[in-house]
């Protein structure tokens, strides 16, 4: 008997058992979110930006307009800065403080994705969808583009979370019998959308998009009062956002506008003027690798999309519905944007989450179907781990030891996904599970030092300890984005909020004299002889990290 039971637990695997690993998944990966937050620097052009406009609002002791360098910096709303403040308050001004409220993000929108699907598992006749609400949100959190995103000061995750939360709020509202309980969830709808448009602007709009293309697709005459929720939810989702918009407005007028409104938004979308140009079918591409590990399921539910009943009420039926137009509504208005960036469709990959879900759930229930899937899945996974150890190995970054490590797990998972699929729960969380273990393998295996090489952090630092913390900073022949936070009142900015570019060493010797006549340059490492050659200085060149280095220049 006891034999028995363990072949049944492992082979037939009851959903009772399912579900347990579900939670127990659930649980780890969401811990993982805030798992060695501060372990890297800030890097790329944005996280840094960021992080320094919300420290000089805490500094000014200003929730209102934000600067950059001094300059008023309208290219984003406020939501980002006004979580990261209070984590500076509480944590200090840390890269840890700066990515927390994303982190945040992440998970509140892995709660949604929960929150919805039990919906849909509470008041569903259908014995399969049995463990749906953790198995989804298992998805949702170890999917590759929603890890990195809430990993970094970004205002994208942001904007997924509180466009999840709408969305949910909408399915619930449309399917609630008891007027009282509708109404409260059409408030938390249009509340969300407030807070969506003080995420990210207009684009914050997308949920009543997605809530009027779910009606007109279903062609099904939906409650009356729903309907009807627009005369006083747009406005109270208009009052939401203007806690912010109404001051900012008043304080910054046409400039704000004209910077927001007009450059950040239309020419954004219209022109090429901030440098993103992609072709037309580029977040196709996309979508695949950030929806991994899970991308063959999502695939296989949209397969079979001409079977679905789109007129049903029933939850499962109405929830395929509204992902599907979830995912298809941003992905198509960004395609024809002429600016386009990974982050703009951050906000399908709850949807996506769901429509996987349903039919991971299912696989898990049954074995039935997802089989093809699931191997896919190892697949993809055994691929991959193949990629990283033939890139350590042509790059040395990271060390083959350290790649084989990451990549074990990876392995691992994926053989027991591709080949004992019979194996459900197991091939599922082990999968899920690779994910995590993973990338805490490779935080411990000096990524950090790798990410040094795309930050300015440790060469500010090694300076500072030379005793240059008083040295004002400049860049020759570069824009180093990360030089805003880790040089932060030290940055000699140009005209607007970029960092001053010198063109050649006449201009650098120009800002030493105007700066006492001593001065750190950072310096592209191909360009250094452009300084140690100059007669009229004398240059000690304090360190590099192997792209950038740091130098004082004194006049002689």
């Amino acid at each position: 008997m006891a034999l028995l039971s363990l072949r049944e637990r492992l082979y037939l695997q009851p959903s009772s058992l399912a579900k347990r690993v579900s939670y127990f998944l659930l649980l780890i990966v969401t811990l993982f979110y805030f798992y060695g937050l501060g372990r890297l620097p800030l890097v790329g052009p944005d996280e840094p930006r960021y992080a320094q406009v919300a420290r000089e609002m805490l500094v000014r002791r200003d929730l209102i307009t934000p600067t950059l360098g001094g300059h008023a910096w309208f290219e984003k709303p406020v939501l980002l800065y006004w979580l990261i403040i209070p984590s500076y308050k509480i944590f200090g001004v840390t890269e840890f403080a700066a990515r927390l409220g994303p982190a945040i993000a992440g998970v509140l929108t892995i709660l949604a994705v929960f929150w919805l699907a039990r919906r849909v598992e509470i008041t569903s006749d259908d014995g399969e969808l049995d463990g749906f609400a953790p198995w989804s949100a298992v998805v949702a959190a170890t999917t590759l583009g929603l890890i990195v995103f809430s990993r970094a000061v970004t205002f994208d995750i942001l904007l997924t979370m509180t466009i999840t939360w709408a969305t949910a709020f909408f399915f619930a509202a449309e399917s609630e019998a008891r007027p009282r309980t509708r109404t409260l969830f059409l408030i938390g709808f249009y509340v969300l959308v407030g807070i969506s448009l003080l995420a990210k602007g207009l684009v914050g709009l997308l949920p009543l998009g997605i809530a009027g293309l779910f009606i007109v697709l279903r062609r099904r005459v939906t409650r009356k009062d729903v309907l009807l929720s627009v005369g006083w939810g747009l406005p109270l989702a208009l009052a939401v956002a203007a806690m912010w918009f109404g001051p900012v407005i008043a304080r910054n007028g046409k400039v704000f506008l004209r910077e927001f409104i007009v450059q950040h938004h239309f020419a954004r979308f219209l022109s090429n003027k901030y440098h993103h140009p992609q072709p037309f079918f580029f977040y196709l591409v996309v979508l695949v690798p950030i929806t991994l590990p899970w991308t063959p399921f999502f695939l296989s539910s949209v397969a079979g999309v001409r079977a679905w009943h789109w007129k049903s009420d029933v939850p499962v039926e109405r929830m395929r519905v509204l992902a599907l137009v979830w995912v298809m509504l941003p992905m198509v208005a960004f395609s024809f944007s002429a600016s386009k960036l990974p982050g703009y469709i951050l906000p399908v990959l709850p949807a996506v989450a769901l429509l996987a879900g349903e039919r991971l759930t299912r696989f898990i229930a049954t074995g039935t179907t997802g089989k093809a899937a699931m191997r896919a899945v190892g697949l993809l996974a055994i691929l991959f781990a193949a990629g990283a150890l033939f890139y350590a190995r042509q790059s040395g970054a990271p060390s083959v030891k350290c790649a084989l490590a990451v990549v074990l797990p990876v392995i691992a998972a994926g053989s027991i996904a591709a080949v004992w699929v019979h194996f459900r729960t197991a091939a599922a969380g082990s999968v899920a599970a690779s994910v995590v273990l993973a990338l805490v393998v490779l935080f411990n295996c000096g990524v950090d030092k790798l990410a040094q090489r795309d930050s300015v952090a440790e060469l500010i630092e090694i300076a500072d300890a030379r005793g240059y913390s008083s040295l004002r900073v400049g860049m020759l022949h570069t824009i180093d984005h990360t030089a805003h936070f880790y040089a932060s009142g030290r940055l000699i900015y140009g005209d607007d909020s970029d960092p001053k570019k010198y063109e050649g060493p006449t201009e650098v010797l120009d800002a030493v004299r105007e700066n006492n006549g001593e001065l750190l340059v950072l310096v592209p490492l191909e360009f250094l002889d452009q300084l140690t050659s100059l007669k009229s200085a004398n240059v000690d060149v304090i360190a590099d990290n192997g792209t950038m280095a740091i130098a004082v220049v004194r006049l002689k």
